[in-house]
């Protein structure tokens, strides 16, 4: 079996495109949160409020040839992948069209413009909206395929469209690709469009956040005045590739990934269950070879919503215990859905790099029904981390949680 290690990261999110811009902005206490004016036309949408990325124009900078199959959500993730391309040391290398390289990818769903052109046929009996690439844009899978095609990868394509671990299944099963000698060098990670009809299927489920009027105060993960998620967007790639491979072409070294488990509950499609949650964790654990004593931070999911929230820190505490620092980053972003798996282990990497982590902002104080953990509240943390684990919890109950390990233990 393969070591797996990061060897490139990049992202987009509404607080920026690089960690200095992003740090910077939570160290101030800035969230990515705002008042969608334009949604006052939907009516009966509660919320207005979405972490929008704002002034992200890639028209220029790609072929129209390019762009033609590509919606939001595909230009966001394309753009990330050149990012973190370029940190490894890899754009236009043969290696991409080697087929020792793959992708893994995801999104909740594609585009959801040309599901507008679908409607009227079906609705009106016209096409005159279709075009050729109109279902390609819509596909869950639009991601996977056009990092793919615009990179030349010709390695397997793993699409992950799971809601919200679509990023972080992105990311480990690009991890069990190298490990288990699939795969030399992986493309991992996951991204989402901001669309009015993501906030309504939370609003229909009444949770989401409605305090239009502070969009600086939501949502508020796990704290005792919650009132619902917002809506984010954005997108994150990590270059994975084996550890041999990596030191054989001396790429710098950003982390390892240990431990990847991901299960289902197998019970209900929108409410989360504890003890499968428990189950996934000690499986990241398990295949890490890890005890929960290793771990010095745990990035959880944080939604803001009373289940999830309420679910997820039982199920820390009942696996971690209570000592370990835990902090989620939706409060900045919003709930980026098929993103925020990814942007979470980017962002996670960094500050485990860095020896600084951002607290959970808008969280003053936890739901007594939430466990007894240590929240990172109010203002940041310097700590020494060696081992970081990230999880996520998606509709369907999908649960998934990684590891990964301070590249600094690497050469200790």
């Amino acid at each position: 079996m393969q070591r797996v290690v990061v060897t490139g990261m990049g992202g987009v999110t509404s607080l920026g495109e690089d960690w200095e811009t992003i740090s910077a902005k939570m160290r101030n206490g800035e969230t990515g949160i705002r008042r969608m004016e334009s949604w006052d036309f939907y009516h009966g949408l509660n919320t207005r409020l979405a972490g929008p990325v704002e002034e992200f124009n890639v028209d220029k900078r790609y072929s129209r040839k390019a762009l033609r199959s590509m919606g939001p959500v595909s230009k966001m993730a394309v753009y990330a992948t050149e990012r973190a391309l370029e940190m490894a040391g890899l754009l236009n290398d043969p290696v991409l069209n080697s087929g020792k390289m793959g992708v893994a990818y995801g999104s909740s769903f594609g585009s959801t413009k040309p599901v507008v052109a679908f409607t009227d046929l079906m609705r009106d009996g016209h096409s005159r909206e279709l075009t050729a690439t109109s279902y390609v844009k819509m596909m869950s899978h639009t991601t996977a395929v056009n990092i793919g095609v615009f990179f030349g990868l010709a390695g397997r394509v793993i699409p992950t469209s799971s809601a919200c671990t679509s990023g972080s299944q992105g990311i480990g099963y690009a991890y069990e690709a190298i490990k288990y000698g699939m795969q030399d060098l992986m493309v991992a990670g996951g991204a989402e469009e901001l669309c009015p009809t993501m906030a309504a299927v939370f609003d229909t489920l009444y949770a989401t956040s409605i305090k239009n009027d502070t969009p600086h105060l939501s949502p508020r993960p796990f704290d005792k005045d919650r009132d619902g998620l917002v809506i984010g967007e954005g997108a994150a790639t990590l270059v994975l590739e084996s550890f041999d491979h990596a030191v054989a072409r001396g790429a710098p070294i950003l982390a390892e990934i240990v431990g990847f488990s991901t299960n289902s509950d197998g019970r209900h499609i929108t409410n989360p269950t504890q003890a499968t949650m428990e189950v996934a964790i000690q499986g990241a654990l398990d295949n890490a070879g890890l005890s929960a004593s290793d771990i010095d931070f745990i990035s959880g999911h944080g939604t803001a919503t009373e289940q999830g929230d309420i679910a997820e820190s039982q199920a820390t505490r009942k696996v971690m215990g209570q000592d370990i620092p835990f902090h989620s980053l939706k409060g900045y972003f919003g709930h980026s859905l098929g993103a925020c798996g990814a942007i979470e282990a980017w962002l996670g990497i960094e500050m485990m790099r860095e020896g600084w982590f951002a607290p959970t902002v808008n969280l003053d104080t936890v739901d007594d029904a939430c466990a007894e953990i240590d929240y990172v509240m109010g203002e940041g943390r310097k700590i020494s981390v060696r081992h970081l684990m990230s999880n996520n919890f998606a509709f369907g109950g999908i649960n998934s949680s990684l590891i990964f390990r301070n590249a600094a233990e690497l050469a200790a």
